[in-house]
């Protein structure tokens, strides 16, 4: 046998581990309960928690979160290690897609600092772009995963770039299943709103009435 098929062995036992796990979750849950209400089961990103006052910004117009094609459904995704192949449950799904859930978790977060707008409001005001690049679960092993989301964000003012930057947020998930991995990616979803408006208030605009 090859040194390359010998060192598969190990991501390929973690793999059927983990879809031995997933799979053994699933059957109890429905033994435990009504199989048809457990077929469809909907996550959204829940309430903000309260937070202190942060500094105030200046009005910003916040637009529509864009993502891939993968992140434009309602599928919540999972990856198993570094593996370059990503899955997504079953039969659990979020209430809309991850581009518009965080769309509305920045709004709604931003709003706490600033008048935010629509892009199509007329107001001249600094513009905020996020293109969101990962939003999912992803395992170490069958019993640590993550809720990990990586976006770019674009700031503009009369039409010009003026600060641009990559972000990271990473939250543990307390059980590996879908609702581990839920609460896992709201958890990153507001330490990731929280990044931004810690980065918009050293920004040059954050000073204009």
């Amino acid at each position: 046998m090859s040194r390359h098929a010998t060192s598969l062995r190990p991501l390929f036992g973690l793999g059927r581990a983990l879809l031995a796990s997933l799979a053994v979750g699933t059957l109890v849950a429905a033994c435990a309960g009504n199989p048809a209400a457990l077929s469809d089961i909907r996550y959204d990103l829940g309430p903000i928690e309260a937070q202190p006052a942060p500094p105030s910004l200046p009005p910003l117009k916040v637009l529509e979160v864009s993502a891939p094609a993968t992140l434009d459904s309602d599928g919540i995704l999972y990856r198993i290690g570094n593996a370059q192949r990503e899955s997504r449950y079953a039969n659990s799904r979020w209430s809309m897609s991850p581009a518009r859930l965080l769309t509305s978790r920045l709004r709604t977060s931003l709003s706490a600092r600033a008048t935010v707008l629509s892009g199509g409001d007329a107001v001249p005001a600094p513009m905020l772009k996020v293109e969101l690049t990962q939003f999912e679960q992803v395992f170490d092993n069958s019993e640590s995963s993550s809720g990990v989301l990586a976006a770019r964000a674009t700031l503009m003012q009369g039409g010009k770039v003026i600060a641009q930057r990559s972000f990271i947020a990473r939250a543990p998930a307390s059980s590996q299943d879908a609702a581990g991995g839920a609460a896992a990616l709201r958890a990153a979803s507001d330490d990731f709103a929280g990044q931004i408006g810690a980065w918009l208030s050293v920004q040059a605009f954050a000073g204009t009435p």
